[in-house]
């Protein structure tokens, strides 16, 4: 059914869940990150996908994250070849209407994806970047950037970027 569909939906325990379209900001910013991120990955064995490649999460859930990178060989459903098993990194940039949904929810089932090392959530009304990393023992590191000076840093795909590169054409509202 969703192949088919004219409009995005994510699935969580049989609940369809659609996705609203972004503002500019918001589209800038994945603009930006694939932009950036694509570049850095440029000769390694990563490569970043944007939000048309459906990620299986776990049995209960499909979702098109804002940006996926996967290292080494991709691990596809083998039903029609066309949703990721495997993904290393998952970026997500954060909106009013589904921060919750990707700040709790999809964190909570993101945890639940062996392959994954690096969760990224990008804010779109300041600068602020938060990435929770994989340690030992299936550990989760908050590592929080809010200033344009600082660099993320994500081993697990061997990029960093200045959060004044993700940023770069971003105009704020007066507060």
């Amino acid at each position: 059914m969703d192949r088919a569909a004219e409009f995005r939906s994510e699935f969580l325990d049989g609940e369809i869940v659609a996705m609203s379209g972004g503002s500019p900001r918001h589209s800038r910013l994945k603009m930006s990150l694939a932009i950036q991120i694509g570049t850095a990955l440029r000769g390694t064995s990563c490569e970043a996908f944007d939000s048309d490649l459906r990620v299986r999460v776990s049995p209960r859930m499909y979702a098109y994250p804002d940006l996926t990178v996967v290292c080494g060989d991709l691990k596809l459903d083998t039903e029609r070849g066309d949703v990721l098993l495997n993904p290393t990194a998952i970026f997500e940039v954060l909106s009013p209407s589904t921060e919750y949904y990707d700040r709790v929810v999809k964190f909570q089932h993101y945890r639940e994806v062996e392959s994954l090392q690096d969760y990224v959530l990008v804010a779109q009304d300041q600068v602020r970047v938060e990435q929770y990393t994989r340690g030992v023992s299936n550990t989760w590191t908050l590592h929080d950037y809010q200033h344009p000076d600082d660099v993320l840093q994500i081993a697990s795909i061997g990029i960093s970027l200045t959060l004044a590169a993700i940023y770069e054409r971003i105009e704020f509202p007066a507060e």
